[in-house]
């Protein structure tokens, strides 16, 4: 009898054991995969950072602690990750590079207002945008130049191209708005470009004081202040999409496509836009995480390079 009671005692352990084994596996996979999709969204961030900002960034470094920043051509360190939990209005206030970088803007069309905290290229890291576009109000006039819209002057930033790709939209946009009358109305009198002013009820910097957003022509139903959902979503469905996909494709993003919609208002951030182009669809492995980036070309591959020695 003892030896029955033994046996099924030891058969006992053993199941249980075994249990304990596999779910301490499955959770060393689960860490593991998620470490492993950590550390892929990163490099692609990374990635995204270097190829929008090929004159600005000059390097990826990681720290003793395991801190990853960029390095701007000034000797400047930000933060990718300060590794803090936020809730939205948070990461609006005080964010780090991947907060910026987190949510994937679409690039497909869409007929639906987005989710109320969905807004992806509203959360802005300000130290970023001030080594690239201007640090002061006056650092930031001194960089803009002007660019024909309609019959109108407009000014924007010429750093990182942000004024050229400005021009060349307007330029595409146009030619379409002369065979569609719609697309015309949709245009003119633009809002307005550059203003060196704050979000108002924040202490944030509006994206105009960089002199990288540009306001359309103004409706009542294009700003979620000015608005209900219901009336932004049919101003929404009414809205051109060629004049959207014109924006996009020269890498600014859409005010539209924001929870806190803004209709009319249309902002150069290639980052989101590569983000979303090269990234959104595509698995990768550790060692291949930059598959769907044009890997090809020299300079993809060397910001490549620097991203992988920088974060041995």
């Amino acid at each position: 009898m003892k030896k029955v009671v033994m046996c099924i005692l030891l058969i006992f352990l053993f199941i249980i054991t075994g249990c304990m084994e596999k779910e301490w596996i499955q959770n060393m996979v689960v860490e593991n995969t998620e470490v492993n999709n950590y550390d892929i969204t990163m490099k692609r961030d990374l990635l995204c950072l270097l190829m929008a900002y090929p004159e600005d960034i000059k390097d990826i470094q990681k720290e003793k602690d395991g801190k990853v920043y960029i390095v701007m051509k000034s000797g400047r360190k930000i933060l990718y990750d300060d590794k803090r939990t936020k809730g939205y209005q948070e990461k609006l206030a005080n964010p780090d590079l991947q907060d910026m970088m987190e949510q994937v803007y679409p690039l497909s069309n869409i007929t639906k207002l987005m989710n109320k905290e969905f807004d992806p290229g509203r959360i802005r890291v300000y130290t970023l945008l001030k080594e690239v576009y201007g640090g002061s109000n006056q650092q930031v006039q001194s960089n803009l130049c002007n660019v024909k819209m309609g019959y109108k002057n407009y000014p924007f930033n010429e750093n990182n191209k942000a004024a050229d790709r400005l021009r060349s939209s307007m330029k595409e946009i146009t030619s379409l708005a002369n065979n569609k009358q719609n697309i015309y109305s949709f245009l003119f009198p633009a809002s307005g470009t550059f203003n060196y002013r704050y979000i108002a009820g924040t202490n944030r910097l509006s994206p105009h004081s960089f002199g990288i957003a540009v306001d359309l022509k103004r409706d009542k139903r294009d700003y979620w202040k000015w608005a209900s959902r219901d009336e932004g979503e049919k101003r929404l469905k009414s809205y051109p999409r060629e004049i959207v996909e014109v924006f996009e494709s020269n890498g600014f993003i859409w005010g539209g496509k924001w929870g806190h919609f803004d209709i009319l208002h249309f902002e150069y951030r290639p980052e989101i836009i590569m983000k979303s182009r090269y990234f959104s669809n595509s698995a990768a492995s550790k060692k291949q995480w930059y598959k769907g980036a044009p890997s090809s070309d020299n300079r993809v591959k060397n910001y490549i390079k620097i991203i992988d020695e920088g974060l041995e």
